[in-house]
């Protein structure tokens, strides 16, 4: 028996590989002989440049970048040879193929401007920047990228990518014409105008997505991944206009349609999908489908008799066409028996073929939940399969 381990993070206990290793321990306790093919997950966020580096063969290059709240960070991406890229996700990505030189940067914005980077009693969008996040895509040109691959996931920020635009060349300016540096949008009255373009040296950004708000209105950015973030209410009618306002002044400068805030997807990341989009012409990509070529997940499931997937909660949005969902549903269509294990499970139905865990008791609290949670799901994996 072959059994496909595809698992992607259990937020704030278990990275993807972890969870992966941890099913696969128990899977061999419960079905000894069986063959286990691990498949570790990534959502875009923390665990994005690790994950598909090592997946292709690449390096991790560590360098130093501007946090969300100002200070100097620790942060890296990956370096992978567009000749080591798989044919599939090649052709999504829509990069060569070649094996005489050439390279793609794998950059996870939550190495930079993410969220986990912000002490949870000072997070606050109105005060933080994605400027490191256009640090890295410097460093990535440095490096020779041809072309950059940015997952987007578990960012700290909503200043719809001016930090990295700024860190990219692009000036801002105030209304003597006066340079504006370090900008966070608590200081966005005094924007008066853009000025200049990102580098010519700037390579071609590619954005691993699968948010499809538009960047403004009651399902924009700011509405509904605001608060997450730690958006005060008092904040939110100032910023949303002020968002609308530099969105404007934006796509003036570079010539885009207005429109183009309402564009799908636009929103991701504090809207720096619109930024980069607008200001150094960068792509959006469905996330999981370039994750899935990425890692040739069809054909590994076409191997597989038995797949096993999960995270930390899973729900009706699980089910909308990434990560564990997307397993769920390619599996059930290739008529693969599935289990999913996660910390919660809320479905408003039954899936058929679908079989769900809990691992975490009803009980337990969530602090304690999360520590314990390699031996809950070691047990709970170990228990269901014993079972079948």
């Amino acid at each position: 028996m072959r059994v496909l381990v595809a698992f992607d993070k259990f937020k704030d206990s278990l990275v993807s590989e972890r969870a992966c290793e941890i099913a696969a321990e128990a899977i061999n306790a419960a079905l000894p002989g069986c063959e286990t093919d691990l498949c570790p997950l990534t959502d875009g966020g923390e665990g994005f440049a690790r994950i598909l580096t090592r997946a292709a063969g690449g390096t991790i290059s560590a360098c130093e970048a501007t946090g969300p709240l100002g200070a100097t960070v620790a942060a890296s991406f990956g370096i992978v040879p567009l000749g080591k890229i798989r044919r599939g996700a090649a052709a999504r990505l829509g990069l060569p193929q070649t094996e005489t030189g050439g390279s793609l940067a794998i950059i996870e914005m939550a190495s930079a401007s993410g969220l986990a980077l912000v002490p949870r009693g000072m997070r606050d969008p109105m005060r933080a920047s994605s400027a490191g996040t256009g640090d890295l895509i410097r460093a990535a040109a440095a490096a020779g990228a041809r072309a950059v691959l940015l997952g987007v996931g578990g960012s700290a920020t909503h200043d719809l990518g001016l930090g990295a635009l700024g860190a990219l060349g692009v000036r801002f300016v105030g209304a003597s014409g006066e340079a504006l540096c370090g900008l966070v949008p608590a200081d966005w009255g005094s924007i008066a105008g853009v000025d200049g373009r990102a580098w010519d040296e700037v390579p071609q950004i590619l954005i691993a997505c699968d948010v499809t708000n538009p960047l403004l209105g009651p399902n924009g950015a700011l509405a509904v991944y605001g608060p997450q973030k730690g958006l005060r209410p008092e904040d939110a009618a100032w910023l949303e206009g002020q968002s609308a306002r530099l969105a404007g002044m934006l796509c003036r400068h570079f010539g885009r349609p207005a429109a183009f805030e309402s564009m799908p997807g636009a929103g991701a990341a504090g809207g720096i999908a619109f930024g980069l989009m607008a200001g150094a012409g960068a792509t959006l990509l469905p996330g999981f489908d370039v994750v899935a070529s990425w890692v040739d997940l069809e054909e590994r499931l076409a191997a597989a008799d038995l797949v096993l997937t999960g995270e930390g909660r899973f729900d009706e949005s699980s089910m909308s066409g990434k990560g564990p969902g997307s397993i769920v549903q390619r599996a059930l269509a290739r008529g693969k028996q599935v289990h999913v294990f996660a910390g919660e499970v809320s479905l408003s139905r039954e899936i058929p073929g679908l079989h769900t865990h809990a691992i975490s008791p009803r009980e337990m609290e969530l602090s304690v939940a999360l520590v314990r949670a390699p031996d809950l799901l070691r047990e709970c994996v170990r228990r269901a399969l014993c079972a079948r």
